[in-house]
């Protein structure tokens, strides 16, 4: 496929209610309508919605164009300001790093508005493509496929013996987390619904880019520090919903962290700040950025990058409603890569509740933020791309709504969003009462079944603990340890990781704790969402983003559960090497 060299965001608004369910970028857009009074209506909505765009430029575009470079100076000047305090007051200074990268993105990002990208993109584009890119592509494409897998194959073999062993561990623990690595992939290979069509070139460079964000963020200071200020950053922001919920709870109940209450007041501020943000053009620059990023790099959609980079982040639900406006035009390998990604990692929101029980921040970030590439690659080695998406190469941003109909102003489209998003949490609700209802009912009747064959206590729970036993020997857990972990790793898919995490504290605190290898394995693979309860979260956002979708996203949703809970189990398995 040939490369696009650049990302376009296209705003489209259908003029009329009388439209066909059509999406076809191509045609003429008379030919949706099948009488000449439809046509007449679509001409007048043409020219209703002309005058109307030209007056908001007018109003809005024509102030903000004349004192445009002052209002960016301004902006410039107040982020530089910032940056230089946090290098001189004494209690900023241990945050300089993230400190550093932010402010100056930002400046490089407003200093690029007057700078043509041709000043950096033509001088490297003139060393890039004679020197590198074109003797590389001009490398048969097996040859350049074996290269890759040698690249990945001697990443993975340095970080697991090219670093000195913390105590409790051996290089055969290491070597099996090694083989467990290979098994994984070579299982999803055999799983693939269209093996000829597996992007082998996305699968390499997502599982590298899986090590190589391990190896920066737990070999690296600077790496962890820049990803643990982003998850408290995402984490502050979802929390700014608490003090709204307690205008009708009282603070008790907010500090109890009930679902109910917290994360479903979380998700409906955050679908509305969504909203408002697509109002200003903020998501629409973010996706295209993405998608020009990913593109290049993994060969993925524009949608699929935002939701896989933004769930460790946001969470699950928050992360689908990124990409509202295409959910109803994905490809089923796009809906199964957005489930994938939400089910492999945790949300910002929960961060600080897990690591108040005493899990390491390092391991819940770390955890996370390598879930990322991996559910990119697990998930299209499982589910290839077979179709061509709208959104890549160019990112089509279709809201959906009639032009009348459209926002006044950022506030209405804040308050329209909160709207959706009440509708959002209610899905999300019923869906999670009822799979939650589903499986203590079979444990209720397993219970009273294993009665019978005096076994007092057989519940899911059990039952994948045994299941889930050479999973956790793939891991590299030590072998005395294996069904205590794998024990945690079945409470977590059939309940939650909350509650496996507390288990896992209890066992530690009791008087025969886990070893330093078994704790740090059973830490990171208890760290995603890849559990029963969280696929009725996935099929009610993503139902409610798109309802004539429902039937395509509760098919895939079993696949997309193993798939993103494999994810998580692989990211335990990369901690095993290089600890």
């Amino acid at each position: 496929m040939a490369e696009l060299e650049s990302v376009q965001v296209i705003q489209r608004k259908p003029p009329s209610l009388e439209v066909k369910n059509e999406v076809n970028e191509e045609k003429d857009p008379a030919q949706f309508y099948t009488s000449s009074q439809d046509k007449g209506i679509h001409a007048k909505a043409i020219e209703e919605a002309v005058p109307q765009e030209e007056v908001r430029d007018r109003t809005g575009q024509g102030w903000y164009a004349k004192y445009r470079v002052f209002i960016l100076c301004v902006w410039i000047a107040i982020i530089l300001g910032w940056w230089i305090s946090s290098l001189v007051v004494p209690s900023s200074r241990h945050r300089w790093i993230p400190h550093t990268f932010w402010a100056w993105t930002f400046m490089l990002i407003i200093a690029f508005r007057f700078i043509p990208n041709s000043v950096v993109t033509r001088p490297v584009g003139t060393v890039w493509e004679p020197l590198i890119s074109r003797p590389f592509f001009s490398i048969p494409y097996h040859t350049r496929l074996a290269m890759g897998w040698l690249a990945l194959i001697g990443i993975v073999f340095g970080s697991a013996f090219g670093f000195k062993l913390p105590p409790g561990s051996t290089y055969g623990d290491r070597a099996i987390s090694v083989f467990g690595l290979t098994v994984f992939q070579f299982g999803f290979y055999l799983a693939s619904n269209a093996r000829n069509d597996i992007p082998w070139n996305t699968v390499i460079v997502g599982l590298f880019f899986q090590q190589v964000i391990a190896l920066f963020v737990l070999k690296s200071d600077a790496g962890f520090k820049i990803f643990r200020w982003i998850a408290n950053l995402a984490q502050d922001f979802l929390g700014e919903a608490a003090p709204a919920a307690q205008f009708f709870f009282d603070a008790d109940t907010i500090a109890k962290h009930w679902f109910f209450v917290n994360t479903l007041s979380a998700i409906i501020f955050f679908v509305a700040f969504v909203q408002m943000l697509y109002y200003l053009g903020v998501m629409q620059w973010l996706i295209a950025k993405f998608a020009w990023f990913f593109f290049k790099t993994m060969g993925v959609s524009g949608a699929e990058a935002v939701v896989a980079a933004s769930s460790p982040f946001i969470g699950q639900g928050e992360s689908a409603c990124l990409v509202r406006p295409y959910v109803d035009l994905m490809t089923p390998s796009e809906i199964h890569l957005t489930m994938t990604s939400g089910f492999s990692t945790i949300a910002g929101s929960v961060l600080t509740a897990y690591i108040n029980l005493g899990v390491p921040a390092t391991t819940l970030v770390t955890s996370s933020v390598m879930s990322i590439p991996a559910s990119i690659a697990i998930s299209k080695l499982r589910f290839p791309e077979r179709e061509e998406p709208i959104t890549r190469g160019n990112v089509v941003v279709d809201r959906g709504i009639e032009s009348k109909h459209a926002p006044a102003n950022a506030l209405h489209a804040f308050s329209n969003g909160a709207s959706f998003g009440l509708l959002v949490a209610g899905q999300i609700l019923t869906n999670v009462l009822t799979v939650l209802a589903l499986v203590y009912t079979i444990d209720g009747l397993l219970t009273y079944i294993g009665k019978g064959f005096a076994i007092h206590h057989l519940t899911l729970e059990l039952i994948f603990g045994y299941i889930f036993y050479p999973l956790t020997f793939l891991m590299g857990t030590p072998r005395p340890e294996i069904f205590r972990v794998s024990r945690l790793i079945g409470t977590k898919f059939v309940a939650n990781e909350f509650v496996a995490y507390l288990d896992l504290q209890a066992i530690q605190k009791g008087s025969d704790p886990l070893s330093l290898r078994a704790y740090t394995i059973a830490s990171y693979a208890l760290c995603g969402f890849g559990n029963l309860g969280s696929v009725g979260i996935q099929i009610g956002v993503l139902s409610a983003l798109a309802p004539s979708r429902a039937r395509v996203i509760a098919t895939l949703a079993p696949s997309a559960l193993f798939c993103g809970f494999i994810s998580t189990m692989q990211t335990a398995g990369i901690a095993g090497t290089l600890v």
